[in-house]
């Protein structure tokens, strides 16, 4: 009976041991799925934010969308209505231009012979005289100012405003077509006239305006052609990036003013005005060729070039300066301005040199800031009257600095006038001419009939030949030369009785010299092995606003 009772026993315990293990195999597949829903409630609940912001994202986009969408069509309706108002308003305005001309031709020639900038450009444009008018704008660029401010109304006389500033600007814009380019640069005038030719395109309504150019569509289609002309020449000369500012603006203002923006063509508009951001009118034309959307992606840009001056005005053309604070960008345009740019290529020898660019650029900056403030009207957030102060010691360094250099250039020099100061080593200069005889009387034969001197002086420029000195001096062999400590004395230049004049040669053994002159860089001495290759350098170093 123990045998039986011992198995079932045994049985038992093995029955225990294997319940156990199955509940401890169930204990951990049930932790496993425990934690393999909480990963799933995670991921799906993370699934479900996301698609809920996206949705959130689409729903406002598509809100605004359907505002602009009916803004459009409410503006192409109104549009639409006001053709035949427009027309008739247009046709009134040539009426009493004509009328006005005939009053002027009626009352004499007075108002014609009138010299003055007003009069000229109206009488131009009245006339349709477009090359005329050009070369009169391209004549008077020191008085952009009145052209600024007479050109648009001046336009307005146009019986074809559009066709009238293509024609001024076709022989410079979009390619320079004159035989000689003189002046070299006249892209500042085609950008004026464009400018001022904005207002006499707008409708004449004037619940319109400027949201409808009238330019006829022959005018349009060559606006369109020229666009294309300039694009195809800059990417010939290496892409857009590489054309003269005045020129990439000229073209940008260009399709701004007759609306001949293409969408293909807006990364190629992008590019531009992120290259030439700093002309002042970049933002607004970047607004007017449909970049609005894009104004985010471009001040983040510009600031990470650290172009944070003309990120901020950016952000207030296109209404951004709550998510692009000023105040912050412009602390960090200022403390970018006092770190002075590493060049390896370019490496400025004169620690003086690289100060006062580096004081340049400050100055600079501190004057661009304090007009960027003054202009937004932001002293409440950005004082000046710490700028204003530092912009004033930087000043008053930079007088006392030119005050030293002059004083240290010209003080101390009692000698003769041939006696110039040499900039590189302080030493003096010899005088220009290699050799004076005066003339004298008597003969050779007879020298006691002399009554003048002959004088013989060394140039350098004489010594610029490979070959030794012609004058065979006697001088020591460690001879100390360009370290300052120069212990040759210095005398009066070589004088000579007439009486050795004629008895001078190539192979006359002369005394020692009276004085040393240094070298100049590039050209030997005459004093044999002492050649001197080491020319001052002077790197100016590029400074940009």
């Amino acid at each position: 009976m123990a045998a039986p009772a011992a198995e079932s026993a045994a049985a038992t315990s093995a029955a225990v041991r294997d319940g156990f293990a199955e509940l401890e195999r169930q204990q951990q597949l049930l932790a496993t799925c425990t934690r393999l829903y909480q990963q799933l409630t995670e991921h799906f609940g993370a699934m479900e934010r996301r698609l809920s912001a996206r949705s959130e994202t689409l729903r406002a986009k598509r809100r605004f969308l359907d505002v602009r969408t009916s803004r459009r069509l409410e503006a192409l309706r109104r549009r639409e209505q006001s053709i035949d108002d427009s027309v008739s308003l247009a046709l009134s305005h040539l009426d009493s231009m004509a009328a006005a001309k005939a009053s002027a031709a009626g009352t004499g020639s007075a108002s014609s012979e009138a010299d003055g900038i007003a009069e000229g450009l109206r009488s131009l444009c009245a006339s349709m005289d477009s090359a005329g008018f050009f070369t009169f704008v391209v004549a008077r660029r020191k008085e952009a100012d009145a052209l600024r401010a007479e050109l648009p109304e001046a336009l307005k006389r146009c019986v074809d405003p559009a066709k009238f500033a293509m024609d001024a600007v076709s022989e410079v814009f979009p390619v320079d077509k004159r035989a000689v380019r003189s002046p070299t640069d006249l892209a500042w005038a085609c950008v004026l006239i464009l400018e001022a030719v904005v207002p006499a395109l707008a409708d004449p309504d004037p619940e319109i305006g400027l949201a409808r150019p009238m330019v006829p569509r022959a005018a349009r289609e060559r606006a369109r052609g020229m666009a294309r002309e300039w694009k195809d020449a800059a990417e010939k000369k290496g892409g857009v990036e590489g054309a003269k500012p005045p020129d990439a603006h000229a073209f940008l203002q260009h399709v701004a003013t007759f609306a001949v923006a293409e969408k293909e063509d807006k990364e190629l508009y992008r590019r531009i005005v992120v290259s030439f951001s700093w002309r002042r009118q970049m933002p607004r034309l970047a607004i007017t060729l449909g970049l609005e959307d894009e104004m985010d992606d471009i001040i983040e840009e510009l600031i990470t070039k650290g172009q944070q001056l003309d990120a901020v005005n950016f952000a207030y053309e296109a209404g951004l300066q709550e998510k692009f604070p000023p105040a912050p960008l412009l602390k960090a345009y200022l403390e970018d301005s006092k770190k002075i740019p590493s060049n390896s290529d370019n490496v400025s020898t004169s620690t003086g040199q690289s100060g006062t660019n580096a004081s340049k650029k400050e100055q600079s900056a501190i004057r661009a800031v304090i007009k960027c403030v003054e202009d937004r009207k932001l002293e409440a957030e950005f004082p000046l009257e710490d700028l204003r102060e530092r912009l004033e010691e930087l000043e008053k360094a930079k007088t006392e600095k030119k005050k030293a250099a002059s004083s240290s250039s010209s003080g101390g020099s009692s000698g003769p006038a041939s006696k110039r100061i040499r900039a590189s080593n302080g030493g003096p200069m010899p005088p220009a001419k290699a050799g004076r005889l005066t003339e004298y009387t008597g003969t050779p034969s007879s020298p006691a009939t002399t009554t003048t001197t002959a004088t013989f002086v060394r140039s350098p420029s004489h010594a610029s030949y490979g070959t030794s000195s012609p004058y065979s001096y006697d001088r020591p062999a460690a001879h100390p030369i360009y370290c300052g400590q120069n212990t040759m004395a210095m005398r009066e230049p070589y004088a000579y009785h007439p009486s050795e004049v004629s008895n001078i040669g190539l192979g006359m053994s002369y005394p020692s010299p009276p004085m040393t002159y240094p070298a100049y860089a590039g050209y030997s001495n005459g004093l044999g092995g002492y050649s001197n290759a080491m020319a001052p350098a002077y790197h100016h170093q590029a400074y940009y606003r």
